[in-house]
């Protein structure tokens, strides 16, 4: 067997606010999405091989069944997201909910947490170049 891809599927109140947070900070593109009414009941965001699925609660009532629907409300969820330019990151977050500072691990990265605009935890890290340790 051979797993091809994993992507996150992050639930929130209203995606809106996610969606805009992807793609004017990090240049995602919307690929497809699910309207309800005059909301998003579900958007696909991808950049290059990277995909982020957001679905609203109001969706997963219809969508799946009462107790599901109700363990997407527990989160919030944690990404850890390795990207090649932390400083660059760092200016885009500007202006959101951070969580954990700019730091250096133990592990070899330098990471910064913040918030998205649904509550979740996103850790964005760089890791130094082989050698540089």
């Amino acid at each position: 067997m051979n797993v091809k891809k994993i992507t996150a599927v992050l639930f929130a109140q209203e995606i809106e606010p996610s969606v805009k947070f992807w793609v004017e900070r990090f240049g995602f593109e919307k690929t497809a999405e699910v309207p309800d009414g005059d909301k998003l009941a579900f958007v696909m965001l991808q950049k290059g091989n990277v995909e982020l699925m957001y679905q609203s609660y109001a969706s997963a009532d219809k969508d799946v069944g009462a107790s599901i629907s109700q363990a997407v409300r527990k989160g919030p969820t944690f990404l850890y997201v390795e990207v090649d330019n932390l400083e660059e990151t760092i200016g885009a977050v500007k202006g959101a909910d951070v969580v954990i500072p700019k730091r250096k691990t133990f592990y070899g990265s330098t990471e910064i947490g913040i918030k998205d605009p649904a509550g979740h935890y996103v850790t964005f890290a760089q890791f130094a170049a082989q050698g540089q340790h």
